[in-house]
């Protein structure tokens, strides 16, 4: 894509010089003031750098370019005034981050040089972006395959809940909606460290002893301390390791979103319905935030009228939400309801359907959902 910059300025005739003396070494456009420069970024963004001049009716370039800040984060943001008093600098760099302080006139090629590091440091800017959520996605993987492979019973578990789990973010306006998927499926991590059948009595909705609650108490911090040194996690350690503690201003809402989703799971394991399973989160209603209780029984009501449909083992795609368990022909559960299907597991039912006996089916809501973006 080429790297477009945009001019802001209130005087059209600058704007005409712009475009006239740059257009052969730059993809130049123009917007005539500030509210015209918001518009250009919504519709013909998006820009590598930004140019706005600083005395402008309405927003002065200061003010709009926060703006562009808080809409584009990635644009380089540069001043060009015609007045350039250390005090307005100043303000210009800690208020709208801007990468250049230009003042008018300004010598055609002090102009073409800063603008063409205004592009190489755009570029280095989502080089790193770039970096970075390739080396978030690689680490959260090679978690995920890891819980996967020691403890199959806690992936699937944070599987189960995962698209609820955001569908309560998304009622309760949780941001970013990412960090709160992520740490749907890391809340289970801290599991491979805790004995099997603790967690089969958990998982099953059985009442664990004094000891073994203890034990189950601990897994919550171990993912947070195995997830605090990976990039961009930090937030999304503190929602896990707060996942069981009792609704407060100084836990994370993704944490109380976390408890709550997860109780739930407990309830449909031990079989009750759904509505009944939210009726049980109730009875106990001073250990969840009421506006998650609130938002996880209209997220259940609307599940009641989401769409099933059976689908044959080579239907089945990687997304798809299991609408009841898969068993084979004993009745043994082999993936649970609410799981997501990933490559894997498809291919391991489709591999090995004669030895686990399934009836070569099974019952999905429709939809594939893709995976986070980081």
């Amino acid at each position: 894509m080429t790297e477009r910059i945009l001019f802001v300025d209130d005087e059209p005739n600058i704007l005409d010089t712009f475009r006239r003396n740059l257009r052969r070494a730059f993809d130049v456009a123009t917007a005539e003031g500030p509210e015209q420069g918001l518009l250009a970024l919504e519709s013909a963004g998006p820009f590598a750098v930004v140019v706005s001049d600083l005395r402008m009716p309405v927003m002065d370039g200061i003010a709009f370019l926060e703006h562009v800040r808080e809409r584009a984060p990635d644009a380089v943001r540069i001043i060009l005034s015609g007045h350039g008093d250390f005090a307005t600098a100043v303000a210009a760099v800690n208020r709208g981050a801007v990468f250049r302080f230009l003042t008018k006139p300004c010598p055609p090629e002090e102009l073409v040089g800063v603008l063409r590091d205004g592009l190489r440091q755009h570029r280095l800017v989502v080089a790193e972006r770039e970096l970075l959520r390739g080396t978030l996605r690689g680490s959260v993987q090679v978690l995920t395959d890891v819980l996967a492979l020691v403890n199959p019973e806690a992936f699937g578990r944070s599987e189960r809940i995962r698209d609820l789990v955001v569908k309560l973010g998304a009622r309760l306006d949780a941001k970013p909606l990412w960090q709160l998927e992520l740490a749907s499926m890391l809340c289970q991590l801290g599991c491979v460290a805790l004995p099997p059948d603790t967690l089969r009595k958990r998982l099953a909705g059985e009442d664990l002893t004094a000891e073994e609650q203890q034990i189950w108490g601990m897994h919550p911090e171990i993912a947070a301390n195995l997830l605090t040194n990976i990039p961009r996690l930090g937030e999304v350690a503190a929602m896990i390791g707060a996942q069981q503690l009792p609704p407060g201003p100084d836990v994370p809402l993704g944490a109380r979103i976390l408890r709550a989703a997860l109780d739930y799971d407990v309830e449909l394991r031990r079989g009750l319905s759904p509505s009944l399973a939210v009726a049980a989160l109730r009875v106990q209603a001073e250990r969840y935030d009421p506006a998650v209780l609130a938002a996880l029984a209209a997220s259940v009501a609307d599940a009641s009228d989401v769409p099933m449909r059976e689908v044959p083992l080579t239907g089945l795609r990687p997304g798809m939400v299991l609408a009841r368990d898969l068993t084979n022909a004993a009745g043994t559960p082999l993936l649970l309801a609410g799981q997501r299907l990933s490559d894997a597991s498809i291919s391991r039912l489709r591999n090995l359907s004669d030895i686990l006996q399934t009836d070569g089916a099974a019952w999905v809501v429709d939809g594939v959902r893709k995976g986070p973006g980081a």
